[in-house]
């Protein structure tokens, strides 16, 4: 087996790039999932389904989804500005805006802390609207112990996406193994009276060590860890131009998922907890690669559009796409024709029924039929924000969240539950086709002078 494509030279390709870090990103994640799920099981022996794990989900939900939400769409914006910024006017400038976006990010990050800790008595109630004043007033205080958590995690996400701006991978990968570690250490080392307390005090206490060792990393590549804010430059507003489309589409598009599961809370009992077992194995398939496959494109991506050579972005999309595909199609169809025994062989025990098992299965199909579409759709995706050209996938969200919406009212009536994961995977082949479309047309104007530039010097 020929191992060229895994060895570093000086004349490595952009594709040969991508590869690798496409491998060393999707091993490394594999080994901080692993570790997650380790703790998942740990925390299902120690805590099963107790009102203290209650409390402490609804106390972390939201916290998680903000820091997720407005820090991962930061990243994407900041990438492409930072590898701009870095060739076109070299190490100085980069540092510079680091050092802006540092503060800001931390400005905003205390900003969002703040809030959500003032906040709590008003918001609290609607998300615990069930909880009991006793079990209501521990959500609230598990939740003050993980507002640190926001700001450690969030400057986390800032740095590594830097890291991986100068194709610095494996940390960035790593890292989250981290928290789940020292979580675990809590659960066992800890006091029992700590309960829950000792997975907010895990959270908080990994998401600092993991926050430590980017920042560390980033130092170490000789990018001064300093705060200081110069002002709304052209760099800045570039990226603040780019950041808001992010958020609204990222909000968009998590907003579907919490359509799906509301609709499906109108069938027949059971729905929603189908519809969530069904999920699992494929989030995890599309977790890996789909997040491999982004973080590894986005630099270089951004560092073919600082240097204008759109020929090199439409080659590798070419080469990605037929790649995705000739992986993703063959995978999704093994995952479709094995679902049942999969289905079975992780949940069918306890209460878990063989009728159980039959339904989810068919949503499991029906939900795996997404997977290529999602990851072609995450390359595009990738392209597009290196491009800086946000605002186009800002109205494919809301077209997409609208659609999954009608295609759930049609499909649910007539499959029930299925019909619902059917309508997600139909709304990424939508998603797809017009990312893809955008994209292509993209590339044909910024192609166009390329390719007209050597037929007229010929003609000359």
């Amino acid at each position: 087996m020929r191992l060229g494509m895994l060895r570093a030279t000086g004349t490595d390709s952009p594709n040969r790039k991508i590869f690798r870090a496409v491998l060393i990103v999707g091993a490394l994640t594999l080994l901080a999932k692993l570790g997650s799920t380790a703790k998942e099981l740990l925390v299902a022996n120690s805590f099963g389904r107790s009102d203290a794990l209650d409390a402490f989900l609804i106390a972390f939900v939201l916290p998680a989804f903000a820091v997720n939400l407005l820090i991962g769409s930061f990243a994407s914006a900041v990438v492409p500005a930072f590898v701009e910024m870095k060739c076109s006017q070299g190490p100085a400038a980069a540092q510079k805006l680091f050092s802006n976006v540092m503060f800001a990010c931390v400005l905003g990050l205390l900003a969002l802390t703040v809030g959500l800790g003032s906040l709590a008595p008003w918001y609290l109630p609607y998300l615990a609207s069930s909880f009991s004043p006793a079990k209501l007033q521990l959500t609230r205080e598990i939740l003050y112990m993980l507002l640190p958590f926001v700001l450690f995690n969030g400057v986390a996400l800032c740095a590594s996406a830097v890291l991986n701006a100068g194709e610095k991978f494996a940390l960035p990968a790593l890292t989250p193994v981290v928290t789940p570690l020292v979580t675990m250490a809590f659960i066992v080392l800890g006091p029992r009276s700590w309960s829950t307390f000792s997975l907010a005090a895990g959270i908080v206490l990994g998401s600092f060590l993991e926050a430590a060792l980017v920042l560390q990393a980033l130092k170490a590549q000789g990018i001064r860890l300093t705060m200081k804010w110069y002002g709304f430059d052209p760099s800045v507003r570039s990226i603040l131009r780019q950041y808001r489309p992010l958020v609204a589409g990222s909000f968009v598009m998590g907003a579907a998922s919490v359509v799906d599961q509301s609709m499906a809370a109108m069938l027949p009992q059971g729905s929603v907890s189908a519809l969530s077992y069904a999920s699992r194995t494929i989030s995890v398939v599309l977790w890996i690669s789909a997040a491999s496959l982004s973080t590894a494109v986005l630099p270089y991506f951004s560092q073919m559009v600082a240097q204008n050579d759109w020929a090199g972005c439409r080659n590798t999309l070419r080469r990605y796409t037929t790649l995705v595909a000739a992986i993703a199609v063959p995978c999704t169809l093994c995952l479709m024709a094995f679902s049942r025994p999969l289905v079975r062989l992780l949940f069918q025990r306890g209460a878990f029924t063989a009728a159980d098992t039959a339904l989810v299965s068919r949503v499991q199909i029906c939900y795996a039929i997404q997977i290529p579409f999602y990851i072609g759709t995450i390359l595009f995706v990738r392209f597009l924000s290196s491009a800086m050209r946000n605002h186009g996938l800002l109205w494919t969200s809301g077209i997409c969240l609208v659609l999954d919406i009608l295609l759930n009212l049609a499909l649910m009536r007539v499959w029930g539950v299925a019909g619902i994961a059917l309508s997600t995977s139909l709304v990424f082949v939508v998603a797809f086709v017009l990312v893809s479309a955008y994209s292509g047309r993209l590339l044909g104007r910024k192609c166009a002078p390329c390719l007209a530039a050597p037929a007229q010097g010929v003609a000359g």
